[in-house]
């Protein structure tokens, strides 16, 4: 677990000190032109006139595949906590949906995003920051009313721990609305490793009824997964982008994955879990 960490935190900030993207060498599902501008992951998850509300850096140092906000409906006073909040846009649109009386709170590993997220959420008095991992969140039991995140579950070594984490801090009848990316059928190991080469955001992604499953196992209900962006990639772009597959194997690719909306609900009788301390950032 602690290669895998040291791996993503290596990449995320890289990416946000050099103000580049988080994919690999192989391609960039971050990018802005050739063939990684049509396999854009970032690309058109929020709309314009949302984006002009915020400081004009933030668009560009979002490494998400989605928008989480499109469900969770979050309302004036709640407390809201995002998964690896990255540079803050999210956190900074939480902040305006709480309102001053309600509380949101970013939990990130990297240093570097935590440093960029607090010179961008500067003035923003019900935003905390939080230094942990997502396996072992920081904070107290049934503390939580919604948990948003971009595209960052999929990165974690040990999904079905996350889960249970966002399971024990939400308060009963608790929201989890993420996004993130998710096979729609089995793929060989050779194809996921180019996908991965391509994007540092898919790596570790499941599949829709993988998902589902640990969800359930962590004791959420009411789960949906609910695909958002098929990315498709025709043969001729799929040669240019992995251009040591096989004919079959850029088939296989084709249409396998997608960004999805993760929704569940923590029951309303649910007893509350252990207590935790949360550190500062």
């Amino acid at each position: 677990m602690d290669d895998i960490r040291n791996y993503v935190k290596e990449r995320y900030a890289r990416a946000i000190k050099n103000n580049t993207s988080c994919c690999g060498s192989g391609g960039c599902c971050c990018g802005t032109t050739g063939a990684s501008d049509i396999l854009s992951m970032t690309r058109g998850n929020y709309d314009g006139t949302v984006l002009e509300k915020t400081p004009p850096q933030m668009a560009d140092q979002s490494f998400g595949c989605g928008n989480p906000f499109t469900e969770a409906d979050i309302h004036p006073g709640e407390t809201v906590l995002d998964l690896g909040s990255g540079a803050g846009l999210d956190l900074f649109l939480a902040s305006e949906a709480t309102g001053p009386s309600g509380k949101v709170i970013g939990l990130d590993m990297t240093d570097e995003m935590l440093e960029t997220a607090a010179e961008n959420l500067r003035g923003l008095d019900n935003v905390t920051l939080v230094k942990g991992y997502i396996e072992d969140m920081p904070l107290e039991s049934g503390t939580v009313d919604v948990i948003i995140s971009n595209c960052v579950i999929n990165l974690s070594p040990d999904k079905g721990k996350v889960l249970k984490e966002a399971f024990r801090v939400l308060r009963p009848g608790g929201r989890f609305c993420v996004s993130d990316t998710v096979f729609l059928r089995p793929v060989t190991e050779r194809a996921v490793k180019n996908l991965a080469a391509w994007s540092g955001c898919i790596a570790g992604a499941l599949q829709e009824t993988e998902y589902a499953d640990l969800l359930k196992e962590a004791g959420f209900i009411e789960i949906e997964v609910r695909r958002t962006k098929v990315y498709d990639v025709p043969d001729a772009l799929a040669a240019m982008a992995f251009p040591e597959l096989s004919a079959e194997e850029r088939k296989e690719i084709n249409g396998a994955l997608a960004s999805a909306l993760i929704l569940a609900k923590k029951n309303l009788d649910s007893p509350p879990g252990e207590k935790r301390t949360r550190e500062k950032q």
